[in-house]
């Protein structure tokens, strides 16, 4: 599964909209809408927020693995 295709995923899980991600990660609503149909690359500074608010690992956000983990957390 392509990265976009998780973010949506995790996105209609926790019932948000579009325009309600696209202000956690600063960003206007048409910027995430190409994010999440794959159009843009999303930053890799927008996936560790996401990642972090939807407490998932990177591993997982990015599809490198399909087993949901939580997000580290510093100590």
């Amino acid at each position: 599964m392509h990265y976009y295709e998780i973010i949506k995923s995790l996105r209609e899980d926790n019932d948000l909209n579009q325009t309600q991600v696209a202000n956690i990660i600063h960003v206007a609503q048409t910027t995430y809408s190409d994010y999440e149909n794959g159009k843009v690359r999303m930053p890799i500074e927008c996936l560790i927020e996401l990642a972090r608010y939807y407490n998932v690992d990177m591993n997982y956000i990015t599809g490198v693995s399909g087993c949901k983990q939580p997000f580290p957390i510093k100590k």
